[in-house]
């Protein structure tokens, strides 16, 4: 099959995993994104030759990521592009990256959602991205849905890998659609006054060695922890949810005060500091970036819910209202050292984003 358009732009946000509690479950997606441009080299034939590939690349890893097949876009492109039954074509990759590399903001996932949307666009000729498509074949190729899956789809999500016995493909729900077996994944609102703060070393942490620090085994009793940590996530991060349970019940007792903006503030952000404890993960890794843990600390001290993003090193502080200002004052001595900077953003309720020409 040819492509269907000439060319594809694809934006793709940054995101933030874990969240503390969630590991390996747990994203969110953040307003800060990479944006690229997948131009056909010719007008594609079915005797047309050409099937060299040229990258351009603007902003982070321009220096350090490589401009053949082996590029992680490139070589997800062209995987997905088969999936989709196009044929193999040339094309000029224009990449203007700004999520950091190596980071724990999802770079990786990033480039792996991009290529296949590309694709996507590129075999069905429209931007109605099917995103549940998209989301099988990244986490496949991702290994792990908690990046992919608010790069896909925006937002908050909690996500799973769903085992069925073996030669089964799906369990029969009784009243429901069968659950087939295979990566889930819930997307929950979040408050239009969440903010995230990102704080970027000024150095990387492989994903690889940040797995290698886990132990093999875990105390019940920390599993247990983490669990009635992640369970709060979702309505610290909407806490309207519970506010308008808070203002019924008063009306049923009869008063008619409800529950404010402030009452919402105070509930989510005492909420975000128990949800982003976590004894999974985190005290395993801190070796590795030392400095990330005790700008953890730091914050923490102060009251914010801070936690590794992802496997790190950076750092995210999730509150709800603006404290741009309170978390920069408290993080200055780290900023003023010079091997930090900080992101200040806000969620974004939108996941990859498509536009084609031609």
């Amino acid at each position: 099959m040819l492509p269907k358009a000439k060319q594809v732009k694809v934006r793709v946000p940054a995101t933030s995993a874990n969240l503390g509690s969630g590991f390996d479950t747990v994203g969110l997606a953040l307003d800060y994104h990479d944006e690229l441009t997948f131009k056909l080299n010719t007008d594609v034939t079915d005797d047309d030759s050409d099937t060299s590939v040229k990258v351009i690349i603007h902003g982070e890893g321009e220096d350090t990521l490589p401009r053949d097949e082996t590029h992680l876009v490139v070589s997800t492109f062209r995987r997905a592009c088969e999936a989709f039954g196009l044929r193999r074509f040339g094309f000029t990759l224009e990449a203007q990256n700004n999520i950091p590399q190596a980071r724990g903001m999802g770079s990786s996932a990033e480039a792996i959602v991009a290529g296949i949307a590309a694709a996507a666009a590129f075999a069905q000729g429209d931007a109605d991205l099917n995103r549940e498509t998209i989301f099988q074949m990244a986490a496949s190729i991702e290994g792990h849905p908690d990046n992919v899956a608010p790069a896909v789809y925006g937002g908050l999500t909690v996500s799973w890998n769903f085992e069925t016995a073996e030669g089964v493909g799906s369990v029969g729900i009784p009243g429901g659609e069968p659950l087939r077996a295979g990566f889930h994944t819930v997307n929950y609102p979040v408050a239009e006054a969440m903010t995230a703060a990102v704080f970027v070393p000024d150095f990387e942490l492989s994903t690889q060695k940040a797995r290698e620090a886990l132990p093999r085994k875990l105390p019940y009793k920390d599993a247990v922890f983490n669990v009635s940590r992640v369970a709060l996530l979702p309505a610290a991060m909407n806490p309207q949810i519970l506010a308008a349970k808070s203002s019924g019940e008063r009306e049923k007792a009869g008063d008619g005060s409800g529950a404010g903006d402030g009452d919402s503030a105070s509930r989510s952000n005492a909420l975000l500091f128990a949800a982003t404890q976590d004894r999974l993960h985190q005290l395993y890794r801190k070796g590795l970036m030392a400095p990330s843990w005790k700008l953890i600390e730091t914050l923490r001290a102060k009251g914010f819910a801070a936690a590794v993003s992802g496997a790190g090193p950076c750092v995210l502080v999730l509150h709800y209202g603006d404290a741009s200002a309170r978390i920069d004052e408290t993080a200055a001595t780290q900023l003023e050292g010079g091997h930090w900077r900080v992101l200040h953003l806000p969620v974004s309720s939108q996941g990859v984003q498509v536009e084609l020409e031609g």
